[in-house]
Order: C-alpha cells, then sequence, then structure tokens
C-alpha cells in the first residue's frame, strides 16, 4: 500500500518527477516556453490537494517560496494559465489524482 505525504512539498516533488517522465515539455512546437507541461501538472495536483480554486492556487504558490523552489519556477503562472493547462491535460486523458500518487510511485496516470 502506497505511503501518503501530507507535505505540500513532497507532493509537488512527486507529482513534478512523474509530470517529467510522463509528459512531454511542451504541448507543441509552438507552445510559449514560460511552463513546461510538468510545472503545469505539478500545480494542478496541488490545486486539487488544497481542494482550490485556480486562484487561490497560484495567490498560495506566489506566497510559499518552497513551492516555488521544488517547482523550478522563475515566476507565476497566471490563473486562467492553470484552467487552460487542466482542459489541455483532461483533453490528453490525464489524470491529475493526488490520491494516487506517492513518492516512489511507478509513472502517471497519463
Amino acid at each position: 500500500m502506497p505511503t501518503m505525504t501530507k507535505s505540500a512539498v513532497d507532493l509537488a516533488r512527486t507529482a513534478l518527477s512523474i509530470g517529467k517522465q510522463a509528459l512531454a515539455p511542451y504541448s507543441n512546437k509552438y507552445s510559449r516556453r514560460d511552463f513546461v507541461q510538468a510545472q503545469h501538472f505539478a500545480m494542478l495536483v496541488l490545486r486539487q490537494f488544497f481542494k482550490a480554486d485556480y486562484r487561490k492556487t497560484t495567490e498560495m504558490i506566489s506566497e510559499w517560496s518552497d513551492l516555488r523552489e521544488v517547482l523550478s519556477l522563475e515566476k507565476v503562472p497566471h490563473y486562467t494559465t492553470l484552467q487552460k493547462a487542466h482542459q489541455r491535460l483532461l483533453k490528453k486523458g490525464v489524470s491529475i489524482d493526488c490520491s494516487t500518487l506517492s513518492p516512489g510511485a511507478p509513472t502517471a496516470a497519463a
């Protein structure tokens, strides 16, 4: 049985790692290069973990330096960036269910 974490920083680290393994860096060759899909995935997992909306999620990330460091964020995305990334990942069939993520989990739900 996988162990569950109560640490947002640990969850972000795990989600980013899984996102890097399962997702291409960008959704297409014309994508902006501000964030990679793994960062979007990790932020969306955090959104579910905190049971927050997009605005609150970006606000928490902007205020939490440890999360920004773990996610390698030079800037925090606008909340609509997360909303659009969520829709794009859902179309690809990517599950953003933080209850299935655990440290040491093999791969993502892609």
